[in-house]
């Protein structure tokens, strides 16, 4: 390979959607000794547990609870306990293994508590607590079911917020309680737990100050189809943050915000229950760490400030607290998103109403997702002149990267705002909210009718000249990258070869000359004429093309066109059953009148004939009788006879 070889090699991994060697070694995720955040979650299975019938025999219940803390400080906990049906129908023993914690027990009048935690006044003690001398689950064990005889239920708990245990008989228990690991205490017991287990890494040579917060769910199957997320963030927050959610994808997150204005991606779906909005569609996220990371990477993300991987859950909390990054980044001096007049800078990040391609920026908004902003009047991008257009539903905006004061310095994405014109009678303010554009970087395939490449279309008519172009942005080196073959596929054919390394393979194919590349964006264009052997009814077919580094294909497109006939006649199938019906019909009602209206005229118009009076006596003749003369005739009008 010649001198480029060794900078194309991060560029060629990262094409072929692998990590960037720089980014791997830059960034690698390590436990964080102070996280940024602060995240709990509500759980029902436990580290180790078990759950018997033993003790029912013995009218009464032992519950064992053993805590464990990931810090050595003095930690408090609730713990509540509630019986089937109101009321303690028999005698509880709760067993507390709780080291340096301060521990409030509510529960009914009954319940006995033996532990080694300080406990809030007014908690009853159950006897024998004074030999409660254990250091491990074996242990503890042990002494419980030499103690109280057996065990209703055992549960190891870390790090724990509050417990609630529910007295509920099952009959299909196991006679013994033997612990098993990542038991699912359902229903009997939940816990919110605080996940200390936070990882995080930075990129040394990035100048961006985004920060990213990744919260993935246990990919196993689960029941839980909703989540509710608490988020809460520092009162100086700035919007260089990113929240990525990450779950199963028929999961629905129901985001609850406090001064908070961060960016979102979130796989599923997901309502803000702050603003009563929602649901709106998620993405599809990669479902591995490292996929989430380098996700992280293409939003210009240089930090990865908090990555948790936590089991799947009903309820999150999660606590933003001031990252060393955002510290050094501007501080917004607007207060908190109560207003109406600071809504639009909440709600729009959220909605991420903008879409990118290599050469157009497209916004659209439905209007009822904007119902918190009041008094809108419409909006446009940072050139005024560039407005969106609106009807009863949504506000619809697009526009080429190189208008409207779209900036696109920032490597692989468009900068713009969107200017909201609020107004209530004579009073009219704007509010502007900056966002970026994410540009896909990919190949894009667009047919044109003539060589002014203006407006595409899907069709491709035989017999005629089309023109092809081919684009997508690469900030890398653009100049590296190469069309390496377009043909056209018709279905039961051969694939017929366009061009191919930058020169035209076929009769009627013409390689043009593109336009300059321009921020990394690189255009090829092509005309072609197709010819088919036979000319058939409309049919589908495909113009595919990659293009790539060398001898290495990176990106491959395909675009669907219909083929069609130019010279077919427009009515080519012919008139319909009630068409034909309806003439045959006219074509006999009219031809009836016309016979009745001749028939008509010819009675009314025709000459009245006249009979000639017959004498009475026969003509004078030489006999005077008329039966002498046989051979004499009588004559009419209409006809006349002759003798031979």
């Amino acid at each position: 390979m010649g001198p480029r070889a060794a900078p194309l090699l991060p560029l060629l991994l990262a094409l072929l959607g692998r990590p960037d060697p720089g980014r791997a070694e830059g960034c690698d995720l390590q436990p964080v000794a102070e996280p940024p955040v602060t995240l709990s979650y509500t759980t029902s299975t436990v580290p180790r547990g078990c759950v018997s019938g033993g003790s029912r025999s013995n009218g009464s219940e032992v519950h064992v609870l053993n805590v464990k803390w990931s810090k050595d400080s003095a930690v408090s906990l609730n713990v509540s306990v509630t019986s089937r049906a109101g009321g303690c129908a028999q005698s509880v023993v709760l067993v507390l293994l709780c080291a340096r914690c301060s521990a409030t027990i509510k529960s009914c009048l009954d319940l006995r508590v033996c532990t080694d935690a300080h406990l809030s006044p007014g908690t009853t003690t159950a006897p024998h607590c004074e030999q409660l001398v254990a250091t491990g689950e074996e242990q503890l064990l042990a002494w419980a079911r030499r103690t109280y005889g057996s065990i209703t239920s055992y549960s190891e708990l870390r790090d724990p917020r509050w417990v609630k245990l529910r007295l509920v008989e099952d009959a299909d228990s196991p006679s013994e309680c033997i612990p098993q690991g990542e038991f699912n205490a359902v229903p009997h017991l939940e816990t919110e737990v605080v996940f200390h287990e936070v990882k995080g890494c930075s990129r040394g040579d990035a100048q961006s100050t985004k920060a990213a917060h990744i919260v993935r769910l246990d990919p196993k199957p689960s029941s839980i189809t909703k989540v509710d997320v608490s988020l809460s963030c520092p009162k100086r927050a700035v919007g260089n943050q990113f929240l990525i959610l990450q779950s199963r994808t028929n999961l629905t997150w129901f985001l609850s915000l406090n001064n908070c204005n961060v960016h979102f991606l979130v796989s599923g779906s997901y309502r803000i229950t702050s603003l009563s909005l929602g649901p709106f569609p998620g993405e599809l996220l990669p479902d591995t760490q490292q996929g989430l990371v380098d996700k992280a990477f293409e939003k210009n993300c240089s930090v990865i400030a908090s990555y948790s991987a936590i089991p799947a859950s009903t309820h999150i909390s999660l606590e933003i607290q001031e990252h060393e990054v955002t510290r050094r980044a501007p501080v917004m001096t607007t207060t908190p998103p109560t207003s109406t007049q600071s809504m639009p800078k909440l709600l729009l990040p959220m909605l991420r109403p903008w879409k990118c391609t290599d050469e157009t920026m497209e916004i659209v908004i439905a209007r009822s997702h904007l119902q918190p902003i009041k008094d809108l009047v419409n909006i446009s991008l940072r050139d005024s002149s560039c407005q969106a257009e609106k009807n009863a539903t949504h506000f619809m905006l697009k526009t080429a990267l190189s208008h409207c004061g779209t900036s696109l310095e920032d490597r692989g994405h468009a900068n713009n705002e969107l200017i909201l014109n609020l107004g209530k009678g004579a009073v009219l303010r704007t509010e502007r909210v900056a966002f970026q554009c994410e540009i896909p970087r990919e190949l894009f395939l667009r047919l044109f009718p003539t060589a002014a490449f203006e407006v595409p279309q899907m069709e491709l008519e035989v017999n005629k000249e089309v023109f092809v172009q081919a684009s997508m942005r690469w900030e890398d080196h653009p100049a590296d990258l190469q069309l390496k073959e377009c043909c056209l596929v018709v279905p039961g054919q051969k694939p017929m070869v366009l061009v191919q390394g930058g020169q035209a393979r076929a009769v009627g194919v013409a390689v043009l000359e593109g336009p300059p590349s321009s921020h990394g964006r690189k255009v090829w264009r092509f005309r072609f004429t197709y010819v088919p052997k036979d000319v058939r009814t409309p049919f589908p077919a495909t113009i595919r093309c990659k293009a790539g580094l060398q001898n290495t294909t990176m990106f491959e497109k395909v675009l669907q066109v219909m083929v069609k006939d130019g010279w077919q006649p427009p009515n080519s199938h012919g008139l319909g059953l009630a068409a034909v019906l309806g003439i045959t019909f006219g074509a006999f009602l009219i031809g009836a009148l016309l016979t009745a209206g001749l028939w008509y005229i010819y009675s009314h118009t025709r000459p009245t004939s006249k009979l000639q009076p017959v004498s009475s006596t026969a003509p004078a003749s030489e006999s005077s009788s008329t039966n002498h003369s046989i051979g004499s005739t009588q004559s009419t009008p209409c006809s006349t006879s002759s003798m031979a």
